[in-house]
């Protein structure tokens, strides 16, 4: 019988599951886990989880040697940090190993949806070419005004390479950073001056909802949203119906509010380009996404500190 301290929480990458398998004989948690927690709870001192399952205070209440959450993704917002860090649980993420790979998606949604490639392809695919002789005309990416919700490590990488089309770039955080871009005093304004709103601000309750029916009016019917963050981020019933009442230009979504499941009325809006949450999905970036997780399992069983804490 296995006498684990590391609990698996939800589905892994199989690296990581086989990793937290053979080095430390892993618990997963079963779907019914009352009479799991009730034997092996006070076992656990480290639980891996990700971004598709729920860390929350009930079930850090049932494992009182918990010493520490390592989250495999950069955003944390699935686990309740509040009560972690009541506890003094240590809570890590992923940080850094993931910028390049989701700013590039960011810039590959807005192409898609500003020019209309996934629709182009479509019309081709559907020998409409012969036909319509001629796709519609769409909008150009270079010289555009560009807002970015959330200046962090991702948003700054999504500037930078914005920059190389000639975008102007502005932006809002809760605080005025040190860059070369014009600050925002609030989304609203943000989306007001912009043709294009990219959400690249983290998860959680802070945020959730921030991108509301008011944001969305003050992109306005020729503005364009872009979300690689987090659905919660963006009220999602709302962007639903700017897109389906033409209130807005078009989107560009990896993220939803209720993955994996995508409301359907955007389903047949060409304007509306739809990622299976792949911001991070490269080899090269889930596999140092994977060595970072172990790391941190690895560094705090055997010294208590975390490589990433997330505070």
């Amino acid at each position: 019988m296995s006498t684990s301290q590391v609990l698996q929480v939800g589905p892994l990458m199989p690296a990581v599951a086989q990793g937290l398998r053979d080095d430390y004989d892993a618990y997963v948690l079963p779907d019914e886990p009352a009479e799991f927690l009730a034997t092996h709870g006070g076992d656990i001192t480290v639980v891996v989880t990700s971004g598709s399952a729920v860390v929350d205070a009930a079930l850090i209440d049932a494992l009182p040697n918990l010493g520490a959450i390592v989250n495999f993704g950069v955003g944390y917002d699935t686990v309740d940090v509040d009560a972690a860090f009541a506890r003094g649980i240590g809570v890590s993420n992923t940080p850094e190993v993931l910028n390049d790979a989701v700013a590039d998606t960011a810039v590959g949604l807005l192409l898609d949806t500003l020019r209309g490639f996934s629709a182009a392809d479509r019309f081709v695919r559907a020998g409409r070419w012969p036909v319509d002789k001629m796709f519609p005309l769409t909008r150009e990416v270079s010289g555009s005004r560009v807002g970015i919700l959330g200046l962090g490590r991702i948003g700054r990488a999504i500037a930078l390479r914005l920059s190389a089309f000639g975008c102007t770039i502005s932006y809002h955080n809760r605080h005025r950073v040190d860059v070369p871009y014009e600050y925002a005093s609030s989304p609203e304004e943000l989306a007001r001056n912009a043709d294009v709103l990219v959400v690249a601000a983290a998860g959680g309750d802070s945020s959730r909802g921030l991108v509301d029916r008011a944001v969305l009016d003050a992109l306005g019917p020729d503005g364009y949203l872009i979300n690689i963050a987090r659905g919660s981020v963006v009220d999602e019933a709302e962007l639903v119906a700017a897109l389906t009442e033409r209130r807005l230009a078009g989107a560009g979504l990896d993220v939803y509010a209720d993955e994996p499941n995508v409301p359907e009325a955007l389903f047949a809006l060409d304007n509306v380009v739809l990622l299976p949450h792949v911001g991070s999905a490269t080899t090269q970036t889930r596999a140092a996404m994977a060595e970072l997780t172990l790391r941190n399992v690895a560094s705090f069983l055997s010294s208590g500190a975390l490589v990433t804490p997330v505070r």
